[in-house]
């Protein structure tokens, strides 16, 4: 059972940076168990991957999407069970909600996958606009 609460989402001009922050509050497993992603979702669009790492005990491995390699990265702090995704040199068609997802379990294939994660965040709003 994993709790995730979102926050950092605001109006940003393009050019700009956001972090934002995933707080997990884990039960039943450690936090270290669990893979986390992060996805976004424009109007009228479906889901869509943009940054994962695989769980500390299956590695650690980080993924991103083909459209925001360079300019995002995403981070761990397993102690205080949170996960950032640091966005550099935002483009209008980065506005989006943005939810962080967790899931165990999840095999490298399925890591883009939204289906693969089980917990997920209430979405935080990004908009990039002059």
């Amino acid at each position: 059972q994993v709790q995730l609460v979102e926050s950092g989402g605001e109006l940003v001009q393009p050019g700009g940076s956001v972090r934002l922050s995933c707080i997990a509050s884990a039960s039943g497993r450690s936090f270290s168990a669990y893979s986390v992603g992060w996805f976004r979702q424009a109007p009228g669009t479906e889901r869509e991957f943009v940054a994962a790492a695989r769980s500390r005990d299956s590695g650690g491995r980080i993924y991103y999407a083909d459209s925001v390699k360079g300019r995002f990265s995403i981070s761990k702090d397993n102690a205080k069970n949170t996960v950032y995704l640091q966005m550099n040199d935002l483009k209008p068609d980065d506005s989006a909600i943005y939810y962080c997802a967790a899931g165990s379990g999840i095999i490298l294939s399925q890591i883009r996958s939204a289906g693969s994660y089980t917990y997920w965040g209430q979405g935080t709003q990004v908009t990039v606009s002059s």
